[in-house]
């Protein structure tokens, strides 16, 4: 993504104008536009005009359209976004109140302005859009005899970049070895062709190959000798970037599996996935001890953070980016206010965790939000003055005594 114009005042007034350049910007535009927000970009809309005679022509120009979003479609796999809403701006072509879908595109500017401003958390993700250092994570290649999943990690989510499937019959029967790999030799070809084709190889990224059995073992070794006999040196060089590792089966699905072993965890330390996992597998440590320094839920976090328990030396917030795409504004302000008490006043951290990855996925599962803590806390509500549904005013309860 690349910053092109930026005119924000200090209230959080103004307007962004951004240029993306690959298909993971769109995802960082879903997550940056909201409903309400004000978008300006390119359309293409289609014009009907009668003549003189009475006859009509239907054509289609290419306009700049100001709409107020009503409405966000994404599709995760092609990583193409639609927003739909109100007309806001009379143009030759369109009135004020018409509804058109705007479908974003690669290597095209858009505008965006704020209905409630520029908050700390849109700035933030405008920020890591543009950094010229995000990037792809770690390739991989999920894989059985005859299909292959080829996917990408980045530091928002896991992508599906390419299915490759082929015909590899089996070697039962007499003469059927050598058709069996021919088969597997011509269907590790193309699986290389289009790795290739999507992969680049000078940004030295891991490389992953999973599979059930010796079949990604197979693919490497493939992979070595076709490098080898060819001369490739650039895909040499990917020798020590490569792990071979076990998985279910060759669906994308394996990949959840293949992540969280020592051995890929080990290669991939020094990833965003690889952070963020960690992050998630010490607060179900310190859940597990029941220590009081993990909270989780909403109310329990909040609560954690207003006794100041996530602050410096240690404090640690975790909340899912889904809670800031809430089309209630005074719900997004409440966990917007919540990073920026934690970031700024209390001088925690804070890791926003995106909903496809792994960690991502075992944060909602906890309600969105938890927090590592720098000091204990136990038995929140009771200390808080919360009593039982069921006291009665001289602290007995309704239910039976045995």
């Amino acid at each position: 993504m690349r910053l092109v114009k930026q005119a924000i005042d200090r209230d959080g007034s103004g307007t962004i104008t951004l240029f993306p350049e690959d298909p993971e910007d769109m995802w960082f535009t879903y997550n940056l536009i909201r409903p309400s927000d004000l978008l300006r970009a390119s359309a293409l809309r289609r014009i009907t005009t009668e003549s003189a005679t009475g006859s009509t022509s239907s054509t289609r120009v290419h306009i700049n359209l100001l709409i107020r979003v009503e409405k966000l479609d994404f599709d995760t796999q092609s990583s193409q976004l639609h927003v739909s809403g109100r007309i806001v701006e009379e143009t030759k072509y369109t009135k004020v109140g018409q509804w058109h879908t705007l479908d974003l595109e690669l290597n095209r500017n858009l505008t965006l302005e704020k209905k409630d401003g520029w908050d700390s958390v849109a700035r933030n993700l405008v920020k890591e859009a543009c950094d010229p250092a995000k990037q792809a994570d770690v390739w991989a290649v999920i894989m059985q005899e005859g299909l292959a999943h080829l996917a990408v990690l980045t530091g928002q989510r896991t992508v599906l970049r390419q299915k490759v499937e082929a015909t590899v019959p089996k070697k039962r029967g007499t003469g059927k070895q050598g058709d069996h790999d021919k088969a597997l030799e011509r269907f590790f070809q193309t699986t290389l062709d289009t790795l290739l084709r999507h992969i680049d190889l000078s940004a030295n990224l891991p490389i992953l190959l999973a599979s059930p059995g010796f079949v990604a073992q197979a693919f490497l070794k493939f992979i070595l000798e076709t490098a080898t006999r060819t001369g490739n040196k650039p895909l040499i060089g990917q020798k020590g970037n490569f792990v071979v590792v076990h998985a279910a089966s060759g669906y994308l699905h394996s990949l959840n599996e293949v992540l969280q072993s020592a051995e890929v965890l080990a290669k991939l330390k020094d990833t965003k996935y690889a952070r963020e996992t960690k992050l998630i597998d010490t607060f179900m440590n310190l859940l597990y001890k029941d220590d009081g320094r993990a909270a989780y839920g909403p109310r329990e976090v909040e609560q954690a953070v207003e006794k100041g328990a996530v602050g410096r030396g240690g404090g640690i917030l975790l909340i899912s980016d889904s809670l800031f795409r809430a089309q209630d504004v005074a719900t997004r302000r409440r966990w917007v206010g919540l990073v920026d008490r934690v970031r700024e006043t209390e001088g925690g951290e804070v890791r926003i965790l995106s909903g496809t990855h792994e960690s991502g996925r075992q944060l909602e599962g906890l309600g969105g939000i938890a927090a590592m803590l720098t000091f204990p806390l136990e038995y929140l509500d009771e200390e808080d003055g919360v009593e039982d549904e069921n006291a009665l005013p001289n602290g007995d309860t309704n239910e039976e005594k045995t």
